[in-house]
């Protein structure tokens, strides 16, 4: 089934955009997108809230974010339903 993704990401964006570049350290979302879509790809989580807890850890593991607001959904994934999904927040 299709997995949605929506983050939200606590960072200071302040010094990337002064620099206008991404350097070692920084948060590189294609990166973050690319471990994403393997980590998701590769799960067998049979409940949502248990993938939205493990990317969630995830992000803040691997990434330089202090804290990480997530949606995750499965669109048509309960009939009569367009999407389900669950929303948290984790520092």
């Amino acid at each position: 089934q299709t997995v949605v993704l929506d983050l939200k990401l606590g960072l200071d964006i302040r010094p990337m955009a002064a620099k206008d570049r991404v350097d070692d350290g920084d948060l590189n979302t294609r990166a973050l997108s690319k471990r994403l879509q393997q980590f998701v790809g590769d799960s067998e989580y049979q409940l949502i809230e248990t993938l939205a807890e493990k990317v969630s850890a995830l992000v803040l593991a691997e990434f330089p974010v202090r804290w990480v607001e997530l949606r995750l959904s499965k669109p048509r994934a309960l009939r009569g339903a367009s999407n389900v999904g669950v929303s948290i927040r984790r520092e």
